[in-house]
């Protein structure tokens, strides 16, 4: 059974830190590029970030380029969004995605549950 598990969300004042995480099971998760996505309301649901299945190579949203920073553990089967300088823009609930590589130009795509991100005064 596939499962994405995202944590540490929560409500934070602007310009303070929350670091998410998201514990992967049921898939080969080294096989898999990681992303956030994140969705706030009445609005489309966006890339955030996204990091290669090693870490070698890592991409980021305009909007949190220099704030977030995406990594991952392979042994522990998670991936890390750390989110500093939060906006109330970048209020939403964030999304964990994987992208598992099951063949040439195959894949699956599973997702988390997401967790709730607030950032207010």
């Amino acid at each position: 059974q596939v499962q994405l598990v995202e944590s540490g969300g929560g409500l934070v004042q602007p310009g303070g830190s929350l670091r998410l995480s998201c514990a992967a099971s049921g898939f080969t998760f080294r096989n898999s590029n990681m992303n956030w996505y994140r969705q706030a309301p009445g609005k489309e649901r966006e890339l955030v970030a996204r990091i290669t299945t090693t870490g070698g190579s890592t991409n980021y949203a305009d909007s949190v380029k220099g704030r977030f920073t995406i990594s991952r553990d392979n042994a522990k089967n998670t991936v890390y969004l750390q989110m500093n300088s939060l906006k109330p823009e970048d209020t939403a609930i964030y999304y964990c995605n994987a992208r598992e590589i099951t063949g040439l130009l195959r894949y699956r795509d599973y997702w988390g549950q997401g967790t709730q991100v607030t950032v207010s005064s």
